[in-house]
C-alpha cells in the first residue's frame, strides 16, 4: 500500500486534471466531485480518503465492503464514519446486505433489482439513494439498461416509496479511441436531460469518467468522476 502522503500526492494530480478539464468547457471545478474506489484494496484506502475529507468511497463487491465496513466499525479507523457506494454489478441475492451496508448504489440497472432494494429498505425503515446504471454506449460487455429502456425503468423507480433517484451512471466501453467514451457520455447527459423534463423530477448526479476518460466525461457534464488506481496504485486485495 502506499503512503499517505503519496496517496494525497495523487490527489493533486488529479484534483489540477479535473480543474483544467473543468476551465477548457467553462465549467466550475466544484461541480464535479471524486469517488475514491478501494475495491480490492485494503481498510488503509478507505482511512486514507477520510483523512483526506472524502465523504464517500466505491466499492466493487458487497462482500469485500462487507469486512472493510465491519473491520472499520470495530476500530477508531478514520473510515468510520464515510460513506460507502456500491458501483459493481449487484445481483439480486444481495439487496439486503447491500442496502443494509451502503450509502448509495450506483448499480440499480433493472426494474427487479429495484423492486428488490426497495422493499429490503423498507425493511430496514430507510430510504436508499440510488443512480440508474445505464449502458450509455451500448457495449455488450458492459452491466446496465439499454437507453430505451430506461424510461420505464425510471418511472417504475419512482413510485418505489423507500429509493431515491439521485441521477445515472455509466461505464464507457474500453477503446484507445476517447471519441467513443464522448458518445457514450453525451448519451447519457441527453437521456438525463430527457427524463427530468418529462417528468419534472431533478436528477443531479452524472457518475460517469475514470482517470482514462475524466476529461471528456467533465466536458460532457460529469459530477463525479470514479477513480481507483490513479490515487491508490496497484490492486492488491485478494479476491475470491
Amino acid at each position: 500500500m502506499i503512503s499517505y502522503e503519496e496517496f494525497c500526492s495523487n490527489c493533486g494530480r488529479l484534483e489540477e486534471r479535473i480543474a483544467a478539464a473543468a476551465s477548457a468547457c467553462g465549467r466550475n471545478p466544484a461541480e464535479i466531485k471524486i469517488l475514491p474506489v478501494t475495491k480490492t484494496h485494503p481498510l488503509d484506502a478507505a482511512e486514507y480518503a477520510a483523512r483526506r475529507g472524502f465523504c464517500a468511497v466505491g466499492e466493487n463487491r458487497v462482500q469485500e465492503a462487507a469486512e472493510k465496513i465491519a473491520a472499520a466499525a470495530k476500530s477508531e479507523s478514520p473510515a468510520k464514519n464515510i460513506g460507502w457506494e456500491l458501483i459493481g454489478h449487484l445481483q439480486s441475492n444481495k439487496a439486503r446486505l447491500a442496502a443494509e451496508l451502503f450509502s448509495r448504489v450506483q448499480s440499480a440497472d433493472s426494474v427487479k433489482l429495484l423492486s428488490k432494494l426497495d422493499a429490503e429498505s423498507r425493511a430496514l425503515s430507510k430510504t436508499l439513494r440510488v443512480l440508474l446504471q445505464v449502458n450509455a454506449g451500448s457495449d455488450p460487455a458492459k452491466f446496465g439498461a439499454d437507453i430505451e429502456a430506461a424510461p420505464a425503468m425510471f418511472e417504475a423507480a419512482l413510485g418505489m416509496k423507500n429509493l431515491k433517484v439521485d441521477g445515472l451512471m455509466t461505464i464507457a466501453p474500453l477503446d484507445a479511441n476517447l471519441d467513443t467514451a464522448s458518445r457514450c457520455f453525451a448519451n447519457l447527459r441527453n437521456l438525463r436531460d430527457t427524463l427530468a423534463q418529462s417528468f419534472r423530477v431533478p436528477l443531479p448526479e452524472l457518475s460517469m469518467g475514470m482517470s482514462g476518460d475524466l476529461e471528456r466525461a467533465v466536458a460532457e457534464g460529469s459530477t463525479m468522476i470514479r477513480v481507483g488506481t490513479f490515487l491508490f496504485g496497484e490492486r492488491i486485495y485478494p479476491q475470491a
